[in-house]
């Protein structure tokens, strides 16, 4: 991608986020997305199909940068998280949100958040799969990977999702260790049997 196309992107990703800090994402249009960034409607479509694979790619965006992270890639941005194990990524992510980089928390709480959802637990799951797929305990459990990896998504999102109706209260470390108390249970059982 060019610097010409990383600009208009940006500029896309810019007049969203700034939107979705006014109003709920189904209020959006995408003729609104298209006034606020200062483009055309064909070039706003050249970069994303609809107003959903925005919300996607805006998503999928956060995601890419923390799983390069947990994955040892040098070229993202210096964390104080250091990233030897599980639980320092899903701290990193909690951190982010904690920030609402790019609006996600607006996302997370608004009313009609369902796509967001969806995108966000599928991102989850990508995450805790390379954080958790070489661990003994993902082999020696009696159930479905897929499953396995579901119910650590879904108690992240529900961890994520009470501490947003609380109004953050608690800091990001305090939200990271709750959470991980919860699957350690999950993560340290060596047997099912």
């Amino acid at each position: 991608m060019d610097r010409r196309q990383q600009k208009t992107r940006a500029a896309i990703f810019g007049a969203f986020t700034a939107l979705l800090s006014e109003k709920s994402y189904n209020q959006i249009s995408v003729q609104e997305i298209i006034d606020a960034a200062n483009v055309g409607r064909t070039t706003f479509y050249a970069h994303f199909e609809t107003k959903d694979y925005l919300l996607k790619e805006l998503c999928e965006e956060l995601f890419a940068h923390i799983i390069e992270s947990a994955m040892g890639h040098p070229d993202t941005h210096s964390h104080p998280s250091a990233y030897t194990a599980p639980g320092s990524v899903f701290l990193h992510l909690i951190q982010h949100l904690q920030k609402n980089d790019n609006h996600i928390l607006d996302l997370l709480s608004s009313e009609n958040n369902d796509i967001f959802q969806r995108y966000f637990k599928s991102n989850l799951r990508q995450l805790i799969l390379s954080q958790f797929l070489n661990l003994t305990f993902v082999t020696n459990m009696p159930l479905p990977k897929d499953y396995l990896i579901n119910h650590i998504a879904a108690a992240f999102v529900e961890t994520v999702n009470w501490w947003i109706s609380r109004n953050m209260q608690e800091n990001a470390e305090v939200i990271a260790a709750y959470f991980l108390t919860v699957i350690h249970p999950i993560i340290t059982h060596e047997s099912c049997v």
